[in-house]
């Protein structure tokens, strides 16, 4: 009788590969309908407003807003699309960032994309999180992961239109525009920006130019924060320390420069002051 011996990795392997063969067996059999998959994503998108709200984000760069897909969004998506194998895991930790790799497999087209993504788990000083800490950074890292590989995979083509409509959506508050103001202020308050950074975020005055654009602005900067993808202290903190700085350099060279004006007026004053000297008086010989 022969023992014959099987490695635990082939035979993972060997499941896995029977798994993927079963799904694009039957992805093949029941293909997806477009009209039908973005119908779908529609419906669960704006199914109230909050919903929509929370599909898109927005981090402001060098004056310039850039706007995108959030997490929420790419999980709508990949459930409406279907035939479709997701998947992430932590594949690095060396103290410093945690890699999140994400693999999506459209199981129709056969197209698979992997992505990493990295996330600094140390503050500023230097000092690497606590193991929680690790682990909400890690979960972050995953999710952007996931919206990245999913977004690489589900061409922006198809979705270009309905993301449109999702946006209106978010836009058309179902409630007054004071209190949406309110309500953003106070949930940006409780973790630690004020209102002045917020209006300096925006590029206002007062808050009464907080418009519905702005608001949409300010809600998605809020999804970039909450998933990871950026943070308050870089969002607004930084940039009202740059600011400062910038300012404070600005009325230190005003200074010196009227001090130096004041200077050259005073030379100048010396030098063009008349000079008079006693001359002495001739006798007359006559």
């Amino acid at each position: 009788m022969d023992i014959i011996q099987i490695q635990q990795s082939e035979m993972l392997q060997a499941l896995n590969k029977s798994e993927v063969d079963v799904q694009i067996s039957t992805a093949k059999r029941y293909p997806r309908n477009l009209p039908d998959v973005l119908n779908k994503i529609a419906t669960y998108a704006t199914m109230d407003t909050e919903t929509a709200e929370d599909c898109f984000y927005a981090l402001r760069r060098s004056g310039e807003v850039i706007e995108g897909v959030s997490v929420r969004m790419a999980e709508i998506i990949a459930g409406s699309w279907g035939n479709m194998r997701v998947q992430t895991r932590i594949i690095g930790n060396d103290g410093k960032t945690i890699t999140a790799h994400g693999v999506c497999h459209d199981l129709e087209t056969n197209l698979a994309v992997s992505v990493e993504v990295k996330r600094r788990i140390t503050d500023k000083q230097g000092r690497t999180f606590s193991e929680d800490m690790q682990v909400v950074t890690g979960n972050a890292a995953s999710a952007i992961a996931f919206r990245n590989a999913v977004l690489k995979v589900v061409p922006k083509a198809v979705t270009k239109k309905v993301l449109a409509e999702v946006k209106q959506v978010a836009l058309g508050q179902s409630i007054d525009l004071e209190t949406s103001r309110k309500n953003a202020l106070q949930n940006y308050a409780k973790a630690g920006v004020t209102e002045q950074m917020i209006l300096d975020y925006l590029g206002i005055t007062k808050r009464e130019e907080i418009d519905k654009e702005k608001l949409f602005a300010l809600k998605a900067a809020w999804n970039a924060i909450k998933e990871g993808t950026t943070t308050v202290e870089e969002e607004f903190v930084k940039p009202m320390k740059e600011r400062e700085a910038a300012k404070k350099a600005e009325t230190n060279k005003d200074k010196v420069s009227e001090a130096m004006a004041a200077a050259n007026s005073g030379n100048a004053a010396m030098t063009a002051a008349p000079t008079t000297s006693k001359q002495p008086q001739q006798k007359s010989l006559l």
